[in-house]
């Protein structure tokens, strides 16, 4: 119940937020659950400055894409760059992490800033 409560999400949500999306899930045993998903790299935790972080399903179960975050209210939205621009971002990550001997294996891209709601 919980992975398709993130499905039908589309975005990444809250504990509140699947809870009220699936009336079937107790809050304990959700909490609970979570903690496993993760471990088990099935869902990702987004950590935003408010008080709840957001849960999404792993990318290699769903597509790369990357987040909006509001500084202000904690919203996160998912957002895809086109191909060129996904291929010069992933150059311009490698060429950095040459110059200092890291080997990329992934790349997340936030962007924290105001959402037009708190705006």
């Amino acid at each position: 119940a919980l992975v398709e409560a993130l499905i039908a999400g589309g975005q990444p949500m809250t504990i509140p937020q699947l809870l009220e999306a699936d009336t079937r899930l107790a809050q304990s045993s959700t909490y609970r659950n979570l903690v496993v998903l993760e471990a088990a790299g099935v869902v990702t935790r987004i950590v935003t400055n408010d008080d709840f972080a957001r849960y999404e399903l792993a990318e290699h179960l769903t597509h790369h894409h990357h987040h909006l975050i509001c500084s202000s209210c904690g919203d996160v939205t998912d957002f895809l760059l086109d191909d060129q621009a996904e291929a010069g971002l992933d150059e311009e990550l490698h060429k950095v992490a040459a110059a200092t001997g890291f080997t990329v294996e992934a790349h997340r891209l936030d962007l924290v800033g105001v959402c037009s709601d708190c705006d």
